[in-house]
């Protein structure tokens, strides 16, 4: 199998990874309907195996999210560096590793918006949900070494914007030709409501030479609210040192990590 593309690896060099942006160039390509039905079949049941598999994995997560003033100067920034594992039963506990007071002002970020960055998992598209989408091929594009078919990602009826509804994916998939697994999406949460998700873009990364686990999340982007109020938002969101463990059974090749839900978020009065 093919390493992930090398900018994953280095990819808080932005310059490099929008340089990639400027110069891929999707080819059209001719593929039956059948031959389309089966990669997205294939795919979309990798990313089931995937989830299962993280599932008994522990992980670090570095999120920083901003926000950027008229000049580009920041205004504001929300820094939350986590240690992520599951139990047996596929719950996710967090350890708060670094957490500074938030010196955003323009928005408030929530625990839920940290665990939902840009409205939905790094994984963009939940397997339980994928006969919700509709799969549009695009063509194909090569970034680095890999020769990648792209799709078009939509939700094939759009939910009603209410609380707890759940949030579709709506955006694209870059999808390896040869082991036709997920390595790249950009994309964000639908419907909104009163919400504003940041579209983000995540590269993937090869764990042990089978599994294409999230790498890095970015975004700048614009959200506008309701009342007209735009806010400019800059996230980097970066996930490593992936290995085997669970909360309730050691960490291989560690001490053990104690790890805790975190507290409740104060309601307001």
């Amino acid at each position: 199998m093919k390493k992930l593309f090398q900018v994953v690896f280095v990819v808080f060099c932005v310059s490099i990874v929008s340089a990639f942006a400027q110069t891929s160039t999707i080819v059209k390509t001719d593929l039956s309907q059948a031959e389309i039905d089966r990669i997205v079949k294939k795919f979309t049941e990798n990313e089931a195996l995937f989830r299962q598999a993280l599932n008994v994995y522990a992980f670090n997560r570095n999120a920083t999210m901003q926000t950027i003033g008229m000049g580009g100067q920041i205004t504001g920034t929300y820094k939350r560096d986590s240690f992520m594992t599951f139990n047996q039963a596929g719950e996710r506990f967090e350890k708060i590793l670094f957490a500074p007071v938030s010196t955003m002002t323009e928005i408030v970020v929530t625990v839920a918006d940290i665990d939902n960055l840009g409205g939905i998992d790094p994984f963009a598209i939940e397997p339980s949900v994928v006969d919700k989408y509709k799969f549009t091929y695009l063509g194909k594009e090569r970034i680095d070494e890999l020769d990648l078919f792209v799709f078009e990602v939509a939700p094939k009826v759009m939910p009603e914007a209410k609380k707890d509804v759940v949030r579709l994916f709506s955006g694209r998939i870059w999808v390896d030709d040869k082991d036709l697994m997920i390595v790249k999406s950009k994309g964000k949460a639908v419907p909104e409501g009163k919400e504003r998700f940041a579209t983000m873009e995540t590269w993937r990364e090869n764990i042990e030479g089978k599994y294409w686990f999230p790498s890095f999340s970015s975004s700048d982007d614009e959200l506008v609210f309701e009342k007209g109020q735009a806010v400019k938002m800059k996230v980097r969101v970066k996930y490593s040192n992936y290995r085997i463990g669970r909360t309730d059974v050691r960490i291989v090749g560690e001490e053990d990590v104690p790890v805790e839900k975190p507290a409740p978020t104060p309601q307001k009065p």
